[in-house]
């Protein structure tokens, strides 16, 4: 399974790097270092509502301030030139100058312009203060060429003080379904015939991921019209996954259509259950193609565990490395293949995640795909799998 999906990581080559009002930043791969603007914090900043006092006035025996001032965020700072003298101060403001320390509302008693610091208590020099450029300097690298930009990062950027940044490109994909026995939601129905529901489960795949550029398609079996409409598909899209026809039926007309295109196969078939027919090419123009089984548990497991992670390094997003989970319960599995098992998620009250079988009926039961959380792979080489088996999980 990694030699497949090495192969395919070897031959994407990624799409350029667009900039983008930060606003539209949210879920992409960035492709820029940013820097910070200023220090950070750029001032020495109060962590607490309350009085700023200069230190050296308590030590001397002080316990009663005279307040000069109020002082709200953003506010330029109030002076204080007295040690016998005190700023109401609030959270996020900057530190009066000429004040070193912080004395919370909850530990003062106020009449007036008179603030006493309540009885026993005993404030630390420079407590509650958020010292400037203390999380990082002016020029500081906040965030580096890679990073997948979530909720955290969005933040990070604006420290960085521009409006537009530099991101990766993400390719215009075509799913297409092949097959004169599908029929859309809405249609009706021949006695023969299933609706289409592949192209739905990858694209929702691909949009969990942030790949929202995907038109679906359905072509029927007919070598002639798949040559024609894939040769278009291939001039005005970046990517293209089929799904169907891609085994060794008499009517799996769709890896001889790609070899007509002058695709360049790269493998046909990976030793794996389900998934077997596997194939990737790649077009005379460099565009990836993808042909996933056309069972829809073999297309979306190969969808989750090699196409949707090789688009996401094509990016140049840092690989993260999926997560790993123990088996619930015991699985035999006799073919000497990989084997990709759907799981539902738990976690045991000592906090380890384990993993509950539920494989389905056959490879066509995407029925019982409802409600998991995704698939472990077992490797090839063991049968007997015990409780506790570590294997790696894939979220769907």
């Amino acid at each position: 399974m990694s030699e497949a999906a090495a192969l395919i990581d070897a031959r994407l080559r990624g799409w350029g790097t667009v900039r983008v009002p930060i606003d539209a930043a949210q879920g992409e791969v960035l492709r820029q270092t940013v820097t910070a603007e200023r220090d950070q914090p750029p001032f020495d900043r109060v962590t607490m509502d309350g009085i700023a006092i200069r230190h050296s006035g308590f030590a001397a025996g002080g316990r009663t301030f005279q307040v000069v001032g109020t002082q709200g965020a953003g506010s330029p700072p109030v002076p204080l030139q007295d040690e016998r003298n005190c700023v109401a101060i609030m959270t996020g403001a900057a530190l009066p100058s000429g004040a070193d320390t912080v004395v919370p509302v909850e530990r003062i008693n106020r009449e007036g312009q008179t603030a006493s610091i309540a009885a026993g208590y005993v404030p630390a020099a420079g407590q509650f203060v958020h010292r400037r450029a203390s999380d990082h300097p002016l020029g500081a690298t906040l965030l580096s060429p890679g990073t997948l930009l979530g909720p955290p990062e969005m933040a990070v950027l604006t420290v960085g003080g521009s409006g537009f940044v530099a991101v990766a490109r993400r390719p215009a994909i075509a799913v297409i379904s092949t097959g004169d026995e599908l029929v859309d939601v809405g249609a009706a129905l021949g006695p023969a015939q299933i609706r289409s529901s592949n192209d739905r489960a990858i694209a929702a795949a691909l949009a969990n991921r942030g790949f929202l550029a995907c038109d679906r398609l359905h072509l029927p079996d007919d070598p002639a019209v798949l040559e024609r409409e894939l040769r278009q598909l291939l001039a005005a899209q970046d990517v293209l996954i089929l799904t169907g026809g891609v085994s060794m039926g008499e009517f799996d007309y769709v890896p001889r259509v790609l070899q007509d295109l002058g695709m360049e196969l790269v493998f046909h078939k990976v030793l794996q259950r389900p998934g077997m027919p596997l194939w990737f090419g790649i077009s005379p123009a460099g565009k990836p193609v993808f042909a996933l089984p056309g069972n829809p548990v073999s297309s979306l497991v190969c969808l989750v565990r090699y196409v949707a992670p090789a688009l996401t390094a094509a990016l140049g997003a840092t690989a993260r490395p999926e997560p790993v989970v123990r088996l619930a319960q015991a699985v035999r599995f006799e073919p000497d293949l990989t084997y990709f098992l759907p799981v539902t998620l738990a976690y045991t009250p000592d906090g380890q995640c384990v993993a509950s079988p539920k494989p389905t009926n056959t490879s066509g039961d995407f029925i019982a795909l409802g409600g998991t959380d995704g698939f472990i792979e077992l490797p090839r080489g063991t049968s007997d799998f015990a409780p506790g088996f570590t294997a790696r999980f894939y979220a769907w």
